[in-house]
């Protein structure tokens, strides 16, 4: 997520720093709320998750326990998630 806002930040210090804000803040929603997110369509998988943060989307996925989850890539929310490197097969 930092990666994130040090590419604002070329443009925005303050666009980026309030970005990488409500990225974390979301992450910290799901801490208490882990199921709060829609279901990616594209895994059809009830544990994989999304939250869209302005242009950007978090996926994540729920653990069995749902004691935690893990965040499986943060990225511009028009990407489609089998073009980002963590999904490539």
């Amino acid at each position: 997520m930092n990666d994130i806002g040090e590419y604002i930040a070329k443009d925005s210090e303050r666009y980026a720093e309030l970005t990488v804000s409500k990225l974390f803040a979301a992450a910290d929603v799901l801490e208490e709320n882990p199921r709060v997110g829609s279901v990616v369509s594209e895994f059809r998988d009830d544990k994989i998750r999304q939250l869209i943060i302005d242009n950007y989307r978090m996926v994540y996925q729920v653990a069995d326990a749902e004691d935690c989850v893990y965040v499986l890539t943060v990225h511009y929310a028009k990407r489609l998630v089998k073009n980002t490197r963590h999904f490539k097969r």
